[in-house]
């Protein structure tokens, strides 16, 4: 089985690109937030290395056709929940549009797509957990965003969407 893994450097990714060793092959990507590509393979030998950065869709879609990955696993996202409000647009593209495009690649691959989304996707009412089912009402900018995102991987048949809460490692 092959495994394409977006945001090897956050929290999640590179816990992931560990324990998702065991299935099989895993490419995963990356952007530094510095704003320079991280490393990343280029597994046709093309010159050319793979796109990680959620900025660019189409750098994107074009990897994860060279990929041809069986998963897709989205550990990416803008988390810098106050500076979202501050760039709304840039928090869309990446938490919306990104995760549209992995979903879209990953229909015409019939692949699979795990995508991590949080529960700013609630409005933050109530006492009890949240359900998948629950109405979602997001207060802010990139709760929006990543509700968006989760809307537009949803249209692909073979999902999944994990919502956390709260990450440590």
């Amino acid at each position: 089985m092959k495994v394409l893994l977006f945001g090897r450097g956050g929290q999640v990714g590179w816990e992931l690109q560990r324990a998702l060793s065991v299935l099989g092959e895993v490419v995963a990507l990356d952007f530094d937030p510095a704003g320079n590509p991280a490393p990343s393979p280029d597994p046709d030998h093309s010159g050319t290395p793979l796109c990680g950065d959620f900025s660019n869709l189409a750098g994107l879609a074009e990897s994860i056709r060279r990929v041809q990955p069986d998963v897709i696993v989205n550990a990416a996202a803008h988390t810098a929940v106050d500076k979202a409000e501050s760039e709304p647009e840039f928090a869309r593209t990446l938490n919306a549009l990104a995760p549209g495009v992995l979903a879209t690649e990953a229909a015409k691959l019939g692949a699979w797509l795990v995508h991590y989304s949080t529960d700013y996707v609630f409005d933050g009412s109530g006492s009890a957990p949240w359900r998948e089912g629950d109405a979602t009402g997001p207060l802010s900018v990139y709760g929006s965003t990543k509700l968006e995102g989760e809307q537009l991987v949803a249209a692909h048949p073979k999902h999944l969407i994990l919502r956390t809460s709260w990450v440590y490692a």
